[in-house]
């Protein structure tokens, strides 16, 4: 798309093909920049676990012209149920779709992240230069122009780089200052996912299992053959922060060995876990830091500002960025240090306030370490049920969890 005219068309390159890295392609191609995503996987990374959007991340989608295609990938999931080990449902908490309020427990835009990847690259592509199988080792630059070098030994130049490279960022670790305090807000909670066989007893409703020593299963079912598994775990030492690191199969033992206790499917799952090609293994993060860029480098998404799966905002905190940063870039072309400066002036709002609806005290009461504690837990949410008290709280809410703030003006028009 050729840019208006008298506009400046940039070299953007884009590391990460993922939610952040497509959805700002999307918005730069239609800005008339020439786009380069670079991904290290050797094809679109169009998998992963069930995701959410929420609040602004709805209105970023939806100002994209895609939500009707996001509408139709939309996993069924109308509710959270809480059962015991013996799989009894103690307490029901149910999707809100008045359209008032703020979601609840589970969206009412439930979409397996996969999908949502394939929507933003299928809008982009015919735009966008993608580029699989590598990834950038390293960059220089100066006042003009980043030259990025390229795991293939190939090297080229842009006029801007983009770190769209999620939680564990090696851009980002490029562009901190020496002596920065490490970006990463610890939660003391790690969590792992794959996917089983699904059975006839696995229903549309998330079940939600509490064990002792600071344990908890989720089960979602997104397929008519697939159940998704998560495991959950409140601990606090080297070894579990660590694990993530090592090979997988020294990750399924540690998982294995922390949860082979734990009561309910749990038997099922760690047999599934065994045998299947999709787990993943990490620890639950914040990443914060007031570096967002430096020179022609910049940083969007879970690279700048994850706010951990808990928040509820990662992939709308995604989308939201995604919006902002390709508004400033698109409007300020001629000068990229006023528009990366804009960026972040309008968007860290926003990220602080999803960021600090994460309460690390809240966060360990929901997975807590005695029986009794189980027990109280399960009472409280069985009666909080019984009197449809989630259900009102979500309805009369004035906000969703990502407050008030407003999303800006589009970044470039759709017709063009």
């Amino acid at each position: 798309m050729a840019p208006t005219t008298g506009t400046p068309s940039l070299k953007v390159l884009i590391c990460g093909g993922g939610i952040a890295g497509e959805a700002l392609a999307f918005w730069l191609a239609r800005g008339g920049h020439r786009v380069t995503v670079v991904e290290r996987f050797p094809a679109l990374r169009a998998t992963g676990a069930q995701v959410d959007l929420r609040g602004q991340g709805v209105e970023a989608v939806d100002r994209m012209g895609l939500l009707p295609a996001v509408r139709e990938h939309l996993v069924d999931e109308p509710g959270v149920a809480f059962v015991d080990a013996r799989g009894r449902t103690r307490a029901t908490i149910m999707a809100n779709t008045s359209g008032r309020g703020r979601q609840s427990l589970t969206s009412e835009y439930e979409i397996m992240r996969g999908d949502l990847v394939r929507i933003l690259h299928e809008a982009t592509r015919g735009d966008v230069e993608h580029v699989y199988g590598t990834s950038v080792e390293r960059f220089e630059q100066d006042e003009h122009e980043v030259l990025a070098h390229f795991a293939d030994g190939s090297s080229r130049a842009f006029d801007l780089l983009v770190g769209a490279d999620g939680q564990g960022s090696r851009i980002r670790r490029a562009i901190l200052p020496d002596g920065a305090p490490k970006p990463y807000r610890q939660l003391g909670i790690h969590t792992a996912y794959w996917f089983v066989p699904r059975i006839a007893s696995d229903g549309a409703v998330r079940d939600t299992y509490i064990a002792p020593g600071g344990r908890q299963i989720m089960r979602r079912s997104h397929h008519p053959e697939q159940t998704q598994v998560y495991f959950f775990l409140r601990e606090s030492s080297t070894e579990a922060s660590a694990v993530h690191r090592e090979p997988v199969e020294r990750q399924k033992e540690f998982w294995a060995g922390r949860f082979r206790d734990a009561g309910w499917q749990t038997d099922r799952f760690l047999a599934g876990m065994e045998t299947t090609e999709s787990f993943y293994s990490q620890e639950v993060l914040q990443v914060r830091t007031d570096t967002w860029s430096k020179g022609r480098v910049v940083l969007v998404g879970d690279a700048a500002h994850c706010a951990s799966p808990y928040s509820g905002m990662g992939v709308s905190g995604a989308l939201v960025g995604a919006h902002v940063l390709a508004g400033q870039i698109n409007r300020n072309p001629h000068d990229l240090p006023a528009a990366l400066a804009n960026y972040d002036r309008r968007l860290r709002p926003f990220a602080d306030q999803i960021q600090a609806a994460v309460n690390p005290r809240l966060l360990r009461l929901g997975l807590p370490t005695t029986q009794r504690a189980v027990n109280a837990l399960q009472v409280v949410a069985g009666v909080a049920s019984a009197l449809h008290i989630p259900d009102l709280i979500a309805r009369t809410a004035k906000e969703d969890r990502g407050g008030t703030w407003a999303l800006p003006e589009d970044p470039a028009p759709l017709s063009e």
